[in-house]
């Protein structure tokens, strides 16, 4: 037998604070028709002064253990994918793991918008290598906290929000007909650092800093990885890319969400867009993503998914998975 992870259970948690593309046209020289244009991006939501990543995170977990109906007590690995943190330490997921009441161990991954693939990816290690029975994978961001709001082609693309999963170990036969984490993916290059990263942090300037981009340079790269990770995860399990159920990709821009899905031959009502209503969330858009389609009965047991992101470092990864 082979030990798989399973994901039983989701979660998601935004702002109440909606903000749309007419309200940030009278902060900054924009326009809602310039925005969904290039972006597809119609609104997004903004934590509120005196809410924090921990709280977002939180939030999104409690309803994903009520979904999958797990207890506290049965929680041993909280995972918390962020690149805005309450603090420089200790890790946000101490932080969830202190008002859970949960036992075990957590920890931080920050690998920007590829975050949660490289947290969920984590926990499956821990799962497979018998350290964790049940993990907690979150992604959560406050990116409004690291916007200049004075940079129109930055502000306009993020906003603030949570996801969860509870991720359990399984029996399996160890062929792609099990449930579960079939096949993950990750990737780094820090050569292309200076195309997307904060310019602040505690070592380098000691401030937090603000989210610097060249757009058109990590769309063309997003594009070109994004691809790429795709096809090794169906290598790696002999999966077609016509047997994809669901694509759920890191929503960052419609646009690369078109392109990823076109080179597959993936139909485009096969992929979870939530770019137009929740904006770029970084390392939360993706469990954000999953969970809504998982709760109104798009995603079904059984399923082929793959998971995907590329965020600043660069880093990106796939996860395919059987639902």
């Amino acid at each position: 037998m082979t030990v798989r992870s399973r994901i039983i259970g989701c979660g998601s948690y935004l702002p109440a604070n909606v903000v749309t593309n007419d309200d940030l046209a009278k902060r900054v020289d924009t326009s809602d028709e310039w925005i969904v244009a290039r972006t597809g991006i119609r609104q997004r939501h903004i934590a509120a002064d005196d809410e924090t990543t921990s709280d977002l995170a939180y939030e999104a977990a409690v309803k994903a253990m009520e979904h999958a109906g797990v207890t506290a007590e049965d929680i041993d690995l909280i995972i918390v994918a962020t690149a805005t943190p309450d603090n420089t330490f200790p890790a946000t997921a101490t932080k969830v793991q202190n008002r859970l009441s949960v036992k075990g161990f957590a920890f931080d991954v920050q690998a920007v918008c590829s975050g949660f693939v490289y947290a969920l990816t984590t926990a499956d290690m821990y799962i497979r290598n018998g350290q964790a029975k049940t993990a907690l994978v979150i992604g959560a961001e406050t990116f409004s906290r690291i916007l200049d709001w004075e940079d129109r082609r930055t502000c306009v693309l993020f906003g603030d929000g949570a996801g969860a999963v509870v991720v359990q170990a399984v029996e399996g036969k160890g062929t792609i007909d099990d449930q579960g984490i079939l096949a993950s993916r990750l990737h780094s290059d820090g050569s292309k650092y200076e195309l997307l990263y904060v310019d602040g942090g505690p070592s380098q300037t000691q401030t937090v800093g603000h989210l610097r981009m060249e757009g058109q340079e990590v769309f063309r790269h997003a594009v070109t990885n994004l691809a790429s990770v795709i096809r090794e995860v169906l290598a790696d399990t002999g999966i077609d890319a016509s047997e994809i159920d669901w694509l759920v990709p890191h929503q960052a821009n419609r646009r690369i969400l078109d392109s990823t899905a076109k080179k597959f031959g993936i139909s485009p009502d096969k992929v979870v867009v939530t770019v137009d209503r929740h904006a770029n969330t970084s390392a939360a858009s993706i469990p954000l993503a999953l969970s809504e389609a998982v709760h109104d009965g798009r995603i079904q047991r059984g399923d082929i998914v793959i998971l995907e992101a590329m965020g600043g470092g660069f880093t990106w990864g796939a996860s395919l998975v059987r639902w």
